[in-house]
């Protein structure tokens, strides 16, 4: 016999403000324990030193993850030029050193080569796995690490203000495997100098936003209260842009069962609506199924006519 689960049967996502000076890990954690929650996870990880949006789910949101993990992300950051650092941010070692500063024009100009689809190395000091190994625990060690460049997506660049000659403001939208420290890194180097981040906040990711966030410290004023339970969102808060159908109660406990169900006639027009060929794009499509009164039931995948349940939501009362 299975042991049971420790905690209570908490689910639904919180957009957390992460402090500087903590790791995502240690966030997530500190939420756990205030919700009590059996399982957590966060949709990104952001670095000690950065702060804003963390994404926690508790729960069953856990189970969504990868489709918060798959949006895009909004960040401001101040880059420091003169001084390259081993991590590509303020907490590495210094290891160039340059006297070149760049000018707003200069800057301006070269913001266009960084958007768009572009090759980026990541920073050595990642999470990315080098034969297993994370990249970040290899250059702890003095291990030398070679990274790949890989395309990422950059949405939109711009430069908000220059304090002073050694600092620049940006904020940059991006999508999904973008590391900021390294696009820094290769911006200073574009613009004739060396670079890296001093100071960063995640403005967005995904659904979740800045505006709707809370911070630890209030969060955990709030204790194990029920005003703490009203910063807990729904599940389907991370399924942002993904269709949503409604089943009936049979054909929940069907789904939740593991078992496919046909498309009726009413769910069909909804998932074509708009569309000139009727179900020409339908296969395959992810879908969200929720009950009449709102309770997660499953996503599914469209196939041959039927959805065929692939994530399932088991919970018990509340969600």
């Amino acid at each position: 016999m299975a042991r049971k689960r420790k905690g209570s049967p908490v689910h639904g996502w919180v957009v957390l403000d992460k402090p500087r000076g903590i790791t995502s890990t240690q966030a997530v954690s500190r939420v756990r324990r205030l919700f009590d929650a059996q399982k957590a996870g966060h949709a990104g990880t952001l670095d000690p030193l950065a702060t804003g949006v963390l994404a926690i789910a508790l729960g069953e949101a856990t189970k969504t993850v990868p489709y918060a993990m798959d949006g895009d992300k909004l960040y401001r950051f101040t880059a420091r030029w003169g001084e390259a650092r081993d991590t590509d941010d303020a907490e590495g070692k210094v290891v160039a050193r340059s006297d070149a500063r760049p000018s707003e024009s200069q800057i301006g100009a070269a913001i266009p080569g960084f958007v768009g689809e572009i090759m980026q190395v990541p920073p050595a000091y990642s999470a990315i796995k080098v034969d297993g190994e994370r990249a970040y625990d290899l250059a702890r060690e003095g291990e030398e690490v070679v990274l790949e460049a890989r395309p990422i997506h950059i949405h939109a660049a711009r430069l908000v203000d220059m304090p002073d000659p050694d600092h620049a403001i940006f904020e940059v939208a991006c999508g999904k495997g973008s590391y900021i420290r390294a696009w820094v890194r290769d911006l200073a180097l574009a613009l004739g100098t060396v670079g890296h981040v001093v100071q960063l906040r995640r403005l967005k990711v995904g659904p979740f936003t800045e505006e709707t966030a809370i911070s630890l410290e209030k969060l955990e004023a709030l204790g194990h209260s029920p005003a703490a339970l009203e910063h807990l969102r729904p599940i389907a808060t991370a399924l942002d842009g993904i269709p949503a159908l409604a089943v009936t109660e049979p054909d929940s406990v069907r789904l939740r069962s593991g078992n496919a169900i046909l498309i009726r006639a009413p769910q069909f027009a909804r998932l074509t609506e708009g569309q000139a060929d009727a179900g020409a794009n339908l296969q395959g499509l992810t879908v969200y199924l929720s009950t009449a009164r709102g309770e997660p039931v499953a996503l599914a995948e469209v196939a041959q006519g039927e959805l065929r349940p692939f994530r399932v939501f088991n919970f018990g009362l509340g969600i």
